[in-house]
């Protein structure tokens, strides 16, 4: 990334524009080189948002998660897959900032979400029914972007999301 699209990119999240994001940075399927990021879109009734995920598709990686961090950018998060549908739970241990947990169905539709997910908590949190994955993003972001159940996740593990599932 060139030293003004890392300007840009900073000033669109300072001013909460995700349409400027999104002209800095061009939507691509592929991770974004050397930051082990992807793209991954939530519409939303107030428009697309588009943030840039780590991807946690294996175990030791869906194990780590975000534990340990002190800081989440409000334009980042954390992708799990857990590859095939199933009842999951998350918890926040070793984790030392709140987070807003999206669990998602295979279909990319957002089926449940733990707002400002207490740091530190070794409660489990999730839905009764199965999910593909769970975005995890900066505590109260789920809100402050209007982000609620029913609405819907593109990204290629998905069905329908920005390409085909692998």
């Amino acid at each position: 990334m060139t030293l003004v699209q890392t300007a840009m990119r900073r000033l669109a999240v300072m001013l909460g524009l995700g349409v400027a994001l999104a002209l800095v940075l061009p939507i691509s399927t592929a991770p974004a080189q050397g930051s082990g990021r992807q793209p991954l879109v939530i519409h939303t009734d107030g428009g697309p948002h588009t943030f840039a995920v780590e991807f946690a598709e294996t175990p030791d990686a869906r194990a780590k998660g975000l534990m340990n961090r002190d800081y989440l950018d409000p334009r980042h998060g954390m992708l799990f897959d857990f590859k095939k549908s199933q009842r999951v739970s998350m918890w926040m241990r070793n984790t030392y900032i709140p987070l807003d947990m999206l669990f998602v169905d295979q279909a990319g539709i957002i089926v449940h979400i733990e707002h400002q997910a207490k740091p530190l908590s070794t409660t489990p949190r999730g839905p009764a029914r199965p999910v593909l994955g769970v975005v995890e993003l900066a505590g109260g972001t789920a809100r402050a972007l209007g982000i609620v159940p029913g609405n819907t996740v593109d990204h290629p593990m998905f069905a329908g999301g920005m390409g085909k599932r692998r």
